[in-house]
């Protein structure tokens, strides 16, 4: 079950380096008031899909009781450090079957990992058989007619090590539908370096696609624009613009 990925295993620590929960601070309040102005009843509890180091979830337990599922247990580890009183279940998006129900669940970006129309299906079934009816659903994705190709650069340095990560986003035009994420690892601990690559692949679907599935599953959404969240991180030029598609299950 668990995935391979060594950017999201043996290198999580690497998030410290490059991430602090203040960071995400803005991000997921705006997140939250989404979440609030949506519901219909108070929502109490969150299943978090794709939680990763859980830098978010520092933000959603005050609000909610929280829930994380990754498939990737070297974040699972350090959200686990992060937020120990959250439950933090090891499980892939598109299978996971808790058996029981949520006031809400969010699928911040990492349901881009989802490569295949099925895959979105699956994923955004999950979130489905997981609400209460009239439960709230949150997803950020990148939709086809907005996505560009980018580089990022982020970075950073504590005590005798210094980490820095270079990301290239590459729309292939021979492979319709994905884009490619290629990370570069820069570790240098009392001056010595170790380099890292990995490559991964991710869907990239048009919003009419968003739509149908998320209509399929039984859910009434609407998309609303973030921008300039990642900007600070672009190198050159560039922008960023993500999609969050807030709603309730019908």
């Amino acid at each position: 079950m668990a995935s391979n990925w060594i950017s999201y295993n043996e290198l999580a620590w690497t998030d410290d380096f490059l991430a602090d929960p203040a960071d995400y601070r803005d991000e997921v309040n705006g997140y939250i008031e989404f979440i609030n102005s949506t519901a219909v009843t108070p929502v109490n509890t969150v299943l978090h899909l794709g939680c990763g180091a859980g830098g978010f979830d520092v933000y959603f337990k005050k609000h909610y009781t929280v829930s994380g599922v990754d498939i990737s247990t070297g974040m699972l580890d350090k959200a686990k450090l992060t937020n120990p009183e959250i439950e933090y279940i090891e499980g892939d998006m598109r299978t996971i079957r808790l058996k029981r129900l949520f006031d809400c669940v969010v699928i911040p970006d990492s349901i881009d990992y989802m490569l295949t129309l099925d895959d979105l299906k699956q994923a955004v079934q999950t979130a489905a058989l997981h609400l209460n009816p009239g439960g709230v659903l949150l997803i950020v994705c990148k939709p086809e007619e907005t996505f560009h190709n980018n580089n990022f650069v982020y970075t950073g340095e504590k005590g005798e090590t210094h980490v820095t990560l270079f990301e290239n986003n590459y729309i292939n035009p021979y492979v319709p539908n994905t884009y490619e994420i290629t990370l570069l690892y820069l570790i240098r601990h009392k001056g010595k370096l170790s380099t890292y690559m990995e490559e991964s692949k991710a869907g990239l679907f048009p919003k009419k696609t968003w739509d149908k599935v998320l209509k399929d599953a039984g859910f009434n959404m609407e998309p609303r624009s973030l921008d300039g969240i990642y900007d600070k991180y672009l190198l050159g030029e560039g922008e960023y613009p993500m999609t969050v598609f807030i709603g309730r299950k019908i």
